[in-house]
């Protein structure tokens, strides 16, 4: 079928042959070594089991706490490790996995040519799973470019190069198969791939058909070790931001805001008479530079130094590649008011600091609301619940199985602190509140609360009658 007008990475090649005789020389396998120590002289044996009872009786040498004169030997043993990577400068910056170099005692790199050199590790990034290593040589290394991974879609071709199951130099085509995955890691961006992936090819590199890294190999999916066509590669617009700060500093310099958020529901949006479906929206703020600048829990933020925030995890990500220090203009929501505030980002790996509340002052009482039944907050109830003594807002001593709390998953034990973006402190605060948004034609409340110590917002729908006093 003709495939006019169609991008180049859409369309499948002849052969991946020229490409691969392309970016080949800057692709290396990487062999590590580390010395560990091992027990010699007998079988091993959790310590505390009956075998390790027996032979450390009968003085089995090397066992742990044998009879005099048979101390426990130990002897070094050599463990080597594979992975992949790929020479990001002519000067022998070179890419991998962090878990392919950790702990490692040597690092050797071998090119496509069949020269090895030894490396030494300039930083790492365990959370994005990201290691830059260097390599001294007196002639140019040839290296490849990092591409725009947020242009990869997917049915795209690409061809992954490394080292699987230390075979050497090995090349396996492909698509990408899904966009955005998230394994595990805050800053988790994966390009999902078909192109067999394997052990040994992690750290190595996922081209596009422009000979561009779009993507460094770090997981597969698989039950039994091998490929099954379920590979993860690392976004390269992830890898190459980690990859320069590491190259500058030796280690990442993530910018911090200083929030905890959360996404915004619909039902979370109607309750605040929002228009906006997505944001993240702020359920606490400790100190830091989001309160120095002004921002208030119930913000929702919706577009963060002149991108839009889709939701929590798009926040966090363009946080994060926003160097410390840094000067950020974020748009907020509040009380149905657009506003934009600017925000000197912290640096997140050395940031540290928490909230403090107000002192309640008020007597105690209860009344039953929504299908709850709740009660001013004293410092007692704070103190068994877990919140700071002076902890301010209400306590839900009780939950009707049938009503909208209970749809919510309420419970009791949660402290109810905000609502409708004000802060509740007794009884009439809330039934205040209620009332407003019932008069504003709202079918929906928003309440802010804190269970275990956690923030979280929930929407909770208002019924036809009116709450009781």
């Amino acid at each position: 079928m003709e495939a006019n007008g169609a991008p180049p990475s859409q369309v499948m090649p002849g052969s991946f042959a020229d490409l691969a005789e392309q970016v080949s020389p800057a692709v290396v396998n990487i062999t590590t070594t580390s010395v560990v120590s091992q027990p010699t002289g007998g079988p091993s044996f959790p310590e505390g089991s009956p075998f390790s009872d027996l032979f450390r009786e009968f003085g089995f040498p090397g066992m742990p706490g044998g009879p005099e004169g048979m101390p426990q030997q130990r002897r070094p043993q050599r463990s080597n490790a594979l992975g992949s990577g790929f020479v990001i400068s002519a000067d022998g910056f070179i890419v991998t996995n962090n878990h392919v170099i950790d702990g490692a005692d040597q690092i050797e790199v071998e090119f496509y040519s069949g020269q090895r050199l030894p490396a030494t590790v300039v930083g790492t990034d365990p959370n994005t799973d990201v290691a830059l290593l260097k390599v001294e040589s007196d002639e140019a290394i040839p290296f490849v470019r990092f591409g725009d991974s947020d242009s990869a879609r997917v049915g795209d071709w690409v061809l992954a190069l490394g080292n699987p199951l230390g075979q050497g130099f090995s090349a396996s085509s492909g698509i990408v198969s899904a966009r955005n995955r998230e394994l595990s890691g805050t800053y988790d961006d994966y390009l999902q791939t078909d192109a067999a992936i394997n052990r040994g090819n992690s750290g190595g590199p996922l081209f596009n058909l422009q000979g561009e890294v779009i993507g460094v190999n770090t997981a597969i999916l698989s039950p039994n070790g091998g490929s099954i066509g379920i590979g993860f590669s690392m976004a390269s617009n992830v890898v190459s931001q980690v990859v320069a700060q590491l190259q500058e500093f030796g280690e990442t310099r993530r910018g911090w805001l200083g929030v905890m958020i959360q996404d915004v529901t619909p039902e979370m949006a109607e309750a605040m008479g929002l228009d906006v479906t997505g944001g993240a929206m702020i359920t606490d703020i400790p100190e830091g530079p989001a309160r120095d600048a002004g921002l208030l829990t119930g913000d929702v933020i919706t577009a963060f130094a002149g991108t839009e925030v889709a939701d929590t995890r798009a926040l966090v990500r363009r946080v994060a590649e926003a160097p410390a220090g840094e000067t950020a203009q974020i748009v907020v929501m509040r009380e149905g008011d657009e506003l934009t505030l600017d925000v000197t980002l912290g640096r997140r790996e050395t940031a540290q600091g928490g909230g403090t509340p107000e002192t309640p002052d008020d007597e105690p009482s209860e009344s039953d609301v929504l299908g709850m039944s709740v009660t001013v907050l004293t410092p007692e109830m704070a103190t068994e619940l877990g919140a700071p003594r002076d902890a301010r807002g209400l306590v839900i001593t009780g939950v009707d199985p049938e009503g909208p709390a209970a749809e919510k998953g309420l419970a009791a034990g949660d402290i109810i602190t905000d609502v409708n973006q004000q802060t509740v402190a007794t009884l009439s605060d809330l039934t205040d509140r209620i009332d407003e948004a019932r008069e504003a034609g709202r079918r929906s409340v928003l309440m802010l609360i804190r269970r275990g110590g956690e923030p979280l917002f929930v929407a909770l729908s208002l019924t036809d009658e009116a709450p009781a006093e």
